[in-house]
């Protein structure tokens, strides 16, 4: 199996990479668009693992370019900054799974399988604070990052939703072995 993985953080794009080669994966690497599609045209992998968040561009507008580079190509579209808008967004787009940074090597080859995986206890649940904050990035995107006209859709003063903002909750409990490395 071979894939391509699209990230601009080049420490964690070298982790996955050798934690990915020890199980028998073949990860290319690059760290902007116009390397990502260089890389594809010259030879096509099983998967691409897309960041969201590429420096100043979004991995979202790599998805349909390379969408046309063939059936049976699997995207998915990584981000340490989920929220339900985006989910949504790359589904539309094309891409096929979506998943929460920092995914582990073991996670990511139970995806390629197909396998379900173990649901933890703690996964069951998405605390309250995470909800209101995609329920807020929802309400931006439908107004186009207009915060007052997202304020009015939430029916919140503006300040109040400002101060929200500034309260990015912080990451879901995960285990301490990230990518075991």
């Amino acid at each position: 199996m071979n894939g391509l993985l699209v990230d601009d953080d080049r420490l964690y794009a070298q982790t996955l990479q050798r934690s990915l080669a020890r199980r028998g994966v073949e990860l290319r690497i690059a760290h902007d668009a116009a390397a990502a599609l260089a890389l594809l045209r010259e030879r096509r992998p099983d998967f691409v693992l897309l960041d969201l968040k590429l420096g100043k561009e979004s991995g979202l507008d790599l998805v349909a370019p390379m969408r046309e580079s063939g059936e049976g190509l699997r995207i998915i579209l990584m981000t340490g900054y989920a929220s339900v808008a985006t989910a949504v967004e790359a589904i539309k787009r094309g891409a096929d799974d979506y998943l929460a940074k920092p995914v582990t090597a073991e996670a990511l080859l139970r995806l390629l399988r197909g396998e379900a995986g173990e649901v933890q206890p703690e996964a069951t649940m998405t605390p309250l604070a995470r909800l209101e904050w995609e329920h807020i990035q929802q309400a931006l995107k439908e107004t186009n990052g207009n915060i007052a006209a997202a304020a009015r859709l939430l029916g919140m003063h503006r300040r109040s939703l400002q101060r929200k903002l500034g309260k990015r909750p912080g990451p879901e409990r995960r285990d301490a072995g990230l990518l075991d490395d």
